[in-house]
């Protein structure tokens, strides 16, 4: 599918623009599925000041996504019509320890932010070493895993709204649930101020290697994947209610439920969006039919079918 250019409109009414703009850009590159069709357009910001910059001048008309690593991100084959926004590591890539805090770009992937933690002998992180995602998303849907919860941790969160005004939400505004920000949909973060403890680095890199461990036995990371599918419903694992359907291995088109860990999709190597979608739903018909418990998508889900 090729989208209209918005490029030459948006570049003059944004003279000072510094980030990189690209018209129907692929986005499958950038998603561990690697599944999925263009971008209307592929904005990456230079920085903060860049991204407030742009947004101030975007008409309002046009619809803005933004995506991370694409670690838990289903980008369907027809593509993303507007703006998608990408946040990198060159702008938003930045760790300073402050003592027991750090204070983290969104782009900073999670593995990356448990192991400056640990460096830094900062104790209470060490849960981010089992996340495949980026801090940006971790804020927007209280990542965790191991014990730990991005609600545990964070003192306030940091991003630009749609009208391009810089915004700081404490914790409590954050309004955090399982899985779940209540903060506006339309804020972009791009930093977190996180509370640790003091801790031994040895230890805490011990915890993270076991965690390492845990995840390589348990999941299939080598496989292109989205992480978790689903949400774990009230007093259920998700996994379990789905092997329970007789839904381990299954597969739609070229798209597997994993045979390691069925709480993931896995793309077997020429998987469409609409492969993984479709397994995704076929899961959820099944779980719904034989245990009467309703799956909810922990993947998040853009663009056109």
């Amino acid at each position: 599918m090729t989208f209209a250019d918005l490029t030459p409109d948006i570049a003059a009414r944004m003279p000072d623009l510094r980030g990189k703009l690209s018209a129907n850009e692929p986005l499958a590159p950038y998603t561990w599925f690697r599944v999925g069709g263009p971008a209307q357009l592929l904005f990456m910001p230079a920085d903060e000041a860049d991204l407030a910059y742009f947004l101030a001048r975007l008409p309002r008309d046009i619809p803005v996504v933004v995506i991370g690593l694409g670690s838990n991100l289903i980008v369907r084959d027809g593509g993303v019509a507007g703006v998608v926004i990408r946040l990198s590591a060159k702008g938003f890539g930045d760790i300073v320890v402050e003592d027991a805090r750090l204070r983290v770009g969104a782009a900073v992937p999670d593995v990356k932010a448990a192991r400056a933690a640990a460096d830094a002998g900062v104790d209470g992180l060490a849960f981010y070493r089992g996340i495949p995602g980026a801090i940006g998303g971790a804020l927007r849907m209280n990542a965790g895993a191991h014990g730990g919860e991005t609600k545990d941790a964070l003192i306030e969160a940091r991003g630009v709204d749609r009208d391009g005004h810089i915004r700081v939400f404490s914790n409590a505004e954050m309004g955090y649930s399982y899985r779940h920000c209540s903060a506006p949909e339309e804020i972009i973060f791009t930093q977190a101020l996180f509370q640790g403890r003091p801790g031994d680095p040895q230890t805490i890199l011990a915890e993270m290697d076991r965690i390492t461990q845990a995840r390589e036995a348990s999941q299939p990371i080598k496989e292109k994947t989205g992480g978790s599918t689903f949400k774990n419903p009230e007093g259920h694992k998700a996994w379990r209610l789905i092997d329970a359907a007789g839904c381990r291995g299954l597969i739609v088109g070229d798209a597997q439920v994993s045979e390691m860990h069925c709480n993931f999709l896995i793309n077997r190597g020429q998987a469409t969006a609409a492969d993984i979608e479709t397994l995704g739903e076929t899961v959820r018909r099944r779980v719904k039919e034989t245990s009467g418990v309703e799956l909810h998508w922990e993947i998040k889900r853009i663009g056109i079918p």
